[in-house]
Formats: C-alpha cells, sequence, structure tokens
C-alpha cells in the first residue's frame, strides 16, 4: 500500500476536522476529482485496487524500458492546467510537455502516409498530395469542426445534464450541427477521396466509438488538435499522474493503494462511505466513483435496490470496443518511426462492423504504433526504442477465447510490423508484454472488458449516461468515461469540473 500523504493527524498532532470525500479509482478521473474537491474544503481520501495511481494510465518498467500502460496523446493542456492553478501553482512547475510535430502519421495499407498537424498550408497541400480537387471541402470542414467544437465541446462537456428539461436546452445546438449523423457521414459530406475520408473520421475509436455510428460533433477532435495542437509529457503520460498525485498530497489528501472496494456503504437514500475488500469500513460525507459506471452500479451497488441502473439495463447499455495492446522493447532504434502512427489496414467499414457489431476476431487489423522514444530517449536503455501496438478488437460479448487467441494475434501483428515498418524486428526484441479484454475486466473492473465503457454514440450521450449525481443515491457523484462527458482525457478530466456544479461545498457538512 502507497500513501501520497497521511492528514489524519494534521503536522502529527491534531485531527484533520474537514468533511470527508472518499474517491473510488485513482484514474485521471478520480485524481482530477480529489484536486477540485480539496480546493471545495474536504478532506479526502482515493482508495484504488492497483499498486499505483494511474489507473488506465498506470506505467510500468520492464528489462529497463517504460511503458505507458494507456493513454498516450495529450490534447488540451488547459483543461490540466486548471488543476495547477487551484492549487496556486503551474503544470510547468510538475510537468514538461512537449509538442509534437507531426501531431501523428496515417499510413494506408499500402504504405502511403497523410501527416497531421496544425499548419494550415502544410494541412492542405497534404490533402491536395492525395485530392487537389477536396482542399476547399477540408476548408469547410474545419470550418464545420469549429462549430462543432464550439457546441460540443465549450458549450457540453462541463455542463451537468441531471434533468431532461437541461437535455433540452441542449437540443437545438445538437439540432443544428446535425449530431444524428455519424463523423465519417459529416466528413464524406466535404471529402471524395476514400483515404481522406478514413484519415479525418478515425478519431472516435481513441474514446471507444465506431466512426460510421458516433455523432458528427465528435468532429470537434479535428479543430480541438488544430488549435491546442498534441503533446507529449517527459516521462510518459503518467508523468502528468505524479503531477497531480502531488498536488493532492500538497492540499493533505492522501492516495491508498492495494485498496480495492468491495461496496459503497449506504444508509436510507444516502452514500455513507466504502467498505474495502479487506472488511474495513470507512465513513465519508460524499463518495466519489472513478470506478466503472456499470461496476459501480452493478457491484458495488449490487445489494441497493436501484431504480434506473439496474443489472438488466447495465447489460443492455451499448459498449465500446476492447483493445489488444502488445509493449515491447528493442535493441535497436528505428529513427524513421513517428512518436505516433496510425496504421490503417485493406478495409474501414467491414472491419469496424466485425469490431463492433459481430463483435468476431478478424483476420484483418488496424493499428495504432506508439513510438515514445521519438520524443523522449529516457524511457528506454540507451540505442535503444520502446513501443506499444495496439489493435481495437471486440469486447468480451464476442466469442473470443483470449487465453489461446493472443498469442497467434500477436505473432500475426509482429509480422505485419516487420513487413511494413519495423523490419528486422523478430532479431531486436528484449522484452514483451501482452494486454487484452480480459485483462480490462479483471484489473481494470470493466463491464464487458470494454475499454472506454459506455459507446459514445447519440443515444448514449449527455442526460443518457449514467448522471454525475447519481440518480439512485444522494451523496453519490461519479466521474471518468462512463459519466458525462464521456472518454478521453479532456473527457475524464472534465467530468471532475462538474463536481464543482453539483457537489454541495465542504461547509456544507460542518
Amino acid at each position: 500500500m502507497m500513501t501520497v500523504h497521511d492528514p489524519v493527524l494534521a503536522g502529527g498532532k491534531t485531527r484533520d476536522a474537514r468533511p470527508h470525500a472518499i474517491v473510488i479509482g485513482a484514474g485521471f478521473g478520480g485524481l482530477a476529482a480529489a484536486v477540485r474537491l480539496g480546493a471545495r474544503g474536504y478532506r479526502v481520501t482515493i482508495v484504488e485496487k492497483l499498486d499505483e495511481p494511474g489507473g488506465r494510465a498506470s506505467q510500468f518498467r520492464q528489462d529497463g524500458f517504460t511503458f505507458d500502460a494507456g493513454p498516450t496523446i495529450i490534447t488540451a493542456p488547459f483543461i490540466f492546467e486548471e488543476l495547477w492553478t487551484l492549487c496556486g501553482r503551474k503544470l510547468s512547475d510538475d510537468v514538461t510537455l512537449v509538442p509534437l510535430d507531426p501531431f501523428y502519421t496515417v499510413r494506408f495499407d499500402d504504405g502511403e502516409e497523410f501527416r497531421v498537424n496544425g499548419d494550415e498550408t502544410f494541412m492542405e497541400a497534404e490533402v491536395a498530395r492525395f485530392s487537389p480537387g477536396d482542399v476547399e471541402g477540408y476548408r469547410r470542414y474545419l470550418a464545420e469542426s469549429e462549430r462543432c467544437f464550439q457546441t460540443g465541446f465549450l458549450g457540453m462537456i462541463d455542463k451537468a445534464y441531471l434533468t431532461l428539461f437541461s437535455m433540452a436546452q441542449a437540443l437545438p445546438g445538437l439540432v443544428m450541427r446535425r449530431a444524428e449523423r455519424s463523423i465519417h457521414k459529416l466528413v464524406s459530406k466535404y471529402i471524395k477521396n476514400e483515404k481522406l475520408r478514413q484519415a479525418l473520421s478515425f478519431h472516435p475509436l481513441f474514446i471507444g466509438g465506431n466512426p460510421m455510428r458516433s455523432s458528427a460533433v465528435l468532429s470537434l477532435i479535428s479543430y480541438l488538435e488544430r488549435e491546442y495542437g498534441v503533446h507529449y509529457a517527459i516521462g510518459g503520460t503518467h508523468a502528468l499522474v505524479k503531477g497531480i498525485a502531488g498536488l493532492i498530497a500538497g492540499q493533505g489528501g492522501i492516495i491508498r493503494t492495494g485498496a480495492e472496494v468491495a461496496e459503497i456503504t449506504v444508509e436510507g437514500r444516502r452514500a455513507t462511505g466504502v467498505r474495502l475488500a479487506s472488511g474495513e469500513h470507512i465513513a465519508a460525507s460524499i463518495v466519489v466513483s472513478n470506478a466503472d459506471a456499470g461496476w459501480t452500479y452493478t457491484k458495488l451497488l449490487s445489494r441497493y435496490p436501484r431504480k434506473r441502473w439496474t443489472d438488466a439495463k447495465v447489460a443492455r447499455a451499448k459498449y465500446s470496443m476492447s483493445l489488444f495492446v502488445w509493449y515491447f522493447g528493442v535493441d535497436r532504434r528505428y529513427d524513421d518511426v513517428a512518436h505516433h502512427t496510425v496504421m490503417l489496414g485493406p478495409r474501414y467499414d467491414g472491419l469496424l462492423h466485425d469490431i463492433f457489431d459481430k463483435k468476431r476476431l478478424a483476420e484483418d487489423f488496424s493499428l495504432y504504433l506508439y513510438r515514445p522514444t521519438a520524443s523522449d530517449p529516457s524511457v528506454a536503455p540507451d540505442g535503444c526504442d520502446t513501443f506499444y501496438v495496439l489493435s481495437p478488437v471486440p469486447n468480451l460479448d464476442g466469442d473470443i477465447d483470449w487465453s489461446t487467441a493472443a498469442e497467434p494475434y500477436r505473432e500475426k501483428i509482429q509480422a505485419h510490423l516487420e513487413a511494413t515498418l519495423l523490419p528486422g524486428l523478430g532479431d531486436h526484441l528484449v522484452t514483451s508484454k501482452l494486454m487484452t479484454p480480459l485483462d480490462f475486466r479483471d484489473r481494470l473492473l470493466s463491464v464487458k472488458g470494454a475499454a472506454f465503457g459506455i459507446e459514445p454514440v447519440i443515444t448514449q450521450l449527455a442526460w443518457f449516461r449514467p448522471h454525475n449525481k447519481s440518480e439512485e443515491l444522494e451523496n453519490l457523484f461519479l466521474v471518468g468515461a462512463g459519466t458525462h462527458p464521456g472518454a478521453g482525457l479532456p473527457g475524464v478530466v472534465s467530468s471532475a469540473k462538474i463536481l464543482d456544479k453539483v457537489v454541495p461545498h465542504a461547509s456544507a457538512f460542518a
């Protein structure tokens, strides 16, 4: 068990009398929630099942290599800056962010590449390389992306949708943006070249969505990237986790790792704390769950008679795909490989249909290849490269035996990488580790092994998601990918900002 800081005896002498808030889970949503609750006068304890903070954003070291386990693309750094501001500090005091150029490279199955950055002239030239006739359409698409950013990001990301009336207030903007369309249909309205359509519409996969049915409002990601860039935190994304943990310590909060929550305790219709798997009970004025929303309701409140988020409703929800991730290190460098590479396979729509609908493991795949050593040699031994490669795969509703399928699938991915970007890979491998949908279910306690919780389709956005202020209990709140606004670093960190609107100030419990 790790304790960042223990405030129970302030200065070792007097008991901390602030109202107590329990946060379940030390993912980015839970960490950001702890900072905001600390700023609102609470004494905060985070209880985390794993042996270090981070959740999906944990980090591990193996054979001298450092691996980010999960999120690697940092956009909208101002969302993180707000947490440091609340503590009277600057993000740069603790974390070094470096902008990437290109943001990422999209590599098509025939080897052709499309590079993305924030320079207007460069991007129009990239579009013209593929389809000169699509440059004007690309300009009009970016204008629509900005309008979607105004509606779906600035207008919705930190709002609490607790009532149908609040949802109704958002509807005019969504109707104006034709939110019922898929992002692929929106892109196709402006762009004729099929490769460009894929390069401009794949982004929902980074938050668990199918581009063929995720709302067109998610085109906001194109504007978000262009306006605020894509960044890397020196030391890996986990450097942000460490930085926020330091803020929590400075507020007098604690993070208890190796502390799995067995249930949320209840009196009447009010959450009163948590009971750990060890049997220990921790009382609290409020409870904030950063656990998977479905897990929170079906497991942590299994004995409570729920009205909305029953076991049946949780099971009926549409869930995101899962992920197959291979972490590996090599004893050479591949200096011509970019920091982020999206490797699209020979099929687009058909592969997505296999993953999300048929839930079968297809023979082909699309991949995301992450090479942090392109920007940060410190995460590998001298002269070596750290990688992970990620493949979207069906969640556990699919009939796939990952105990036997994992290694053959990894071998196929290795062969593909050797034939394309990483020649000689097999001769230079020195360390390797796999993560499958079983890990999302068993280690991260995600319903159906879904990597991003509930799928971001139009009927599961905002009010239709589990609310940030629980519909079932008083003094229970939710943050993270399973609640509003959804998955992705900007989303989960912003879900904690919503607490400022729905959690009473600590003085209310004085």
